[in-house]
């Protein structure tokens, strides 16, 4: 009998100094938690022009956007682009700003609290989803603070831009990497594929689309499908980009039943002098204005989440070139934002995705 008690202590004592030299592993144990770190590109924290030159200079300073000499490029961005963009960038953010903050980020808490509810409902408490930017806050550093302090399982990375392009995809995994060697313990780490032509997301398009269009009292002569741009450059490199661009919008024209004719492919915001992915949109929409057409609409299937590029270029600015034309009236079919459409969509992504963890 005394041996058995003596036994026990000593498993006792031995249990008691593992909590206390690996503390999160026990957490680990306890609480088996995976957590979901959802990435999005970023917005300023004001729409001042003092906020708009901290981010943008985060931004446009990171190589994976600007790939350019980078003395050169330090030296255009802090004398020039510093000096004039950031006072015009703020009011066109100023335009678009909501009394809660950015709509992106608005929007992107949204997304991360339902999906976070979503996957909950079925999965007992299992999962953990925090919103990091990769240009602003929070930030992703922040994020995975957040997630590492709960000692999931595993952190799966689901970054918010379905078509993968180094400028974004390949910038997430950098600043995700990043912070990684400052761990001690470092969960197991996943990242979502490019879900371009997933049929969760490409369903929640169509029916995103389908939903919009039946709001009109009129129907789009064409729909412009117009996506963020790269430099043509990056592309003649490697950057897959314009192919996955090309399957999403095969994939939505296929699952609408939209036939040739019906719509066109184009690409939004360049920046610089450099040649960007063609045909671009804003020359797209006036030469459908010149083409007599009158009633368009306009989707932007890269974006899961409506922003300054969407609210703005395209409902605004894209309308008033459009009708400079000749054209009349252009409809902005809405990004999948939080809508239950778009979080079932997640949620598919994420189950899939974190197979085995579960």
């Amino acid at each position: 009998m005394e041996c058995v008690q003596v036994n026990q202590q000593i498993i006792l004592s031995l249990q008691t100094a593992r909590a206390v030299a690996f503390p999160g592993r026990l957490l680990m144990t306890q609480k088996n938690k995976i957590g979901i770190l959802l990435a999005q590109l970023g917005t300023p924290d004001a729409p001042t022009p003092k906020a708009l030159r901290r981010y943008l200079r985060q931004f446009l300073g990171d190589p994976r956007v600007i790939e350019l000499n980078r003395v050169v490029w330090w030296l255009i961005l802090n004398l020039i682009v510093l000096v004039v963009r950031p006072r015009k960038s703020a009011r066109l953010y100023q335009k678009i700003w909501t009394p809660n903050g950015s709509p992106l980020l608005v929007t992107s808490q949204a997304q991360a609290e339902k999906l976070e509810r979503a996957l909950n409902q079925e999965h007992g408490d299992r999962f953990k989803v925090v919103l990091g930017m990769r240009y602003g806050n929070p930030s992703i550093p922040s994020a995975l603070e957040t997630l590492c302090r709960e000692a999931p399982e595993g952190i799966l990375v689901f970054p918010m831009y379905p078509q993968y392009a180094g400028a974004t995809t390949a910038s997430t995994y950098d600043e995700v990497y990043k912070y990684l060697p400052k761990r001690r313990y470092v969960p197991a780490l996943r990242m979502v594929r490019p879900y371009f032509e997933h049929p969760a997301y490409i369903r929640a398009l169509a029916d995103s689309v389908r939903e919009s269009l039946q709001q009109l009292d009129w129907q789009p002569e064409k729909t412009v499908l117009s996506f963020h741009g790269i430099p043509k450059r990056y592309a003649d490199m490697g950057d897959p980009y314009p192919q996955h661009c090309e399957a999403t919008v095969r994939a939505l024209a296929h699952e609408l039943g939209w036939q040739n004719g019906e719509y066109v492919m184009s690409f939004q915001s360049r920046f610089g002098n450099e040649v960007w992915l063609q045909p671009y949109t804003d020359e797209t929409l006036a030469e459908l204005g010149r083409q007599k057409l009158k009633r368009i609409a306009a989707l932007c299937p890269g974006f899961v989440t409506d922003c300054l590029e969407t609210i703005d270029e395209i409902g605004e600015i894209g309308q008033e070139q459009f009708r400079h034309a000749g054209g009349e009236r252009l409809h902005l079919i809405p990004c999948l934002n939080d809508s239950e459409r778009w979080i079932q969509a997640m949620k598919t992504i994420v189950l899939e995705e974190s197979a085995g963890w579960l």
